[in-house]
């Protein structure tokens, strides 16, 4: 297989300064370059001068190196300041390397940020041939896309207005469109897609899905575990601007997990000031229970477990229903289970608590969304969803109670519940 990408001890070096930059007039100008003259002459260090604290050298990419062959979907995974936009900046050519090299065979269309490579004053036509045209497409190629690109984004109406003028969502989805569309061989794009709506998320996904089977290579950022886990072939772990993991997804996401930075199996969203929900229902925290562990992270496949939510519904109505979805590290979505007792209807704190019985699940990780709604006339209401809440792996002992029946291979399925079964002999 071709190679598309070959990153070799890739580094990029920022300097932080830590002091407030004032006013700077003609003398203050002369007077800096004079200590530089003088550190030069009688080689002083910033310590020797008294500046050590106000300058501060960050890597935010250190000694990465990888190769990604042509036609890969690879997700790249990490906490918040791992280096993972860094990384596709370098990648896109929008940033230089401080260290290192990077060889890429092929045209790169890239989505980071909202409005990269959009000009405000051009109209969306105009940007879309612009693009184009950046890419080194004859007009003629772009011509062919246009209607599709349009269609997509579903900018009809505004497509002669100044893209200044549109809003976030609007940009996102001609910016999406754009990249998406046009015939480049590698596609980049970081977690911008959390901008938009939930259908033109799925709606941008799915486009993504028929990219990669096309044969483009394609490199994406997320935090949404189970979406890296549906979409690519490949994930790269960062951790501290360095690469911690290359290898399946289903690896990377445990390791992710697993790191100790988080525990995957409790969410405290109050401790961290952060609100989740509307005016009606607010979801405060939530957490993986066995019968032996309060908090669990790993729960052995014969062991009964609870999901517990903390709630506060802030004003009477509903009834308010709590439901939770599951999803597998291969991004297949496992169930859905619901709260159908209708207890919550009066303002007031709610602890609800959902049990799954033991040898229900299948070896492997978890993830699990949460959701609070409601129904009147007919529609549903949604007051909050949070994807991927958390996460648990099912272990399987391959012994005892794991309804494996002396068999040692890999048991297919996203459950394998240790069902009633009897046998009569007949003569």
């Amino acid at each position: 297989m071709a190679i598309a990408i070959d990153a070799a001890a890739l580094g990029k070096r920022y300097v932080i300064s830590h002091r407030r930059q004032p006013y700077v007039a003609l003398r203050d100008v002369i007077s800096q370059h004079a200590v530089e003259t003088a550190r030069r002459l009688f080689r002083l260090t910033a310590r020797d001068t008294g500046k050590a604290a106000e300058r501060e050298i960050f890597w935010a990419l250190r000694g990465v190196s990888f190769a990604v062959e042509a036609g890969e979907r690879v997700g790249i995974i990490g906490r918040n300041g791992a280096g993972k936009s860094t990384l596709l900046k370098v990648l896109s050519r929008i940033t230089e390397p401080t260290e290192g090299r990077v060889r890429i065979w092929g045209r790169v269309a890239s989505l980071l940020e909202i409005g990269t490579g959009f000009h405000p004053e051009l109209t969306g036509r105009e940007n879309i041939y612009l693009n184009g045209a950046i890419l080194g497409m004859p007009r003629s190629e772009i011509r062919k896309k246009f209607d599709e690109i349009v269609s997509f984004a579903e900018v009809e109406r505004f497509l002669d207005t100044a893209v200044k003028h549109y809003s976030s969502g609007m940009y996102m989805r001609l910016a999406f469109a754009v990249a998406a569309h046009l015939d480049t061989e590698i596609l980049v794009v970081d977690e911008v897609l959390a901008v938009g709506d939930a259908r033109f998320q799925k709606k941008c996904l799915g486009r993504m899905e028929e990219v990669g089977r096309s044969g483009r290579t394609i490199l994406f950022v997320s935090h949404n575990m189970s979406t890296i886990s549906s979409l690519c072939t490949r994930a790269l772990l960062m951790a501290q601007g360095r690469l911690a993991f290359s290898g399946s997804v289903s690896e990377a996401v445990q390791l992710y997990y697993s790191d100790g930075s988080a525990s995957p199996g409790k969410v405290d969203f109050s401790g961290r000031g952060i609100r989740i929900g509307d005016d009606a229902v607010v979801l405060h925290g939530a957490q993986v229970q066995t019968a032996v562990e309060s908090t669990a992270s790993e729960v052995f496949i014969g062991d009964a477990l609870k999901i517990v939510l903390s709630l506060e519904v802030l004003k009477d109505g509903g009834p308010y229903v709590a439901n939770l979805h599951f999803t597998t590290a291969d991004g297949i979505y496992a169930f859905m289970s619901l709260d159908d007792s209708g207890r919550m209807t009066k303002a007031g704190s709610y602890r609800v608590t959902c049990a799954i019985p033991r040898s229900f699940l299948n070896d492997g990780m978890y993830f699990v969304g949460v959701a609070v709604s409601s129904f009147e006339k007919g529609v549903t209401k949604v007051h909050l969803y949070e994807e991927s809440a958390l996460t648990f792996n099912v272990v399987d002992p391959i012994e005892g109670v794991s309804s494996r029946a002396g068999w040692a291979g890999p048991v297919r399925g996203v459950v394998r519940p240790k069902l009633d079964w009897d046998v009569d002999r007949l003569t």
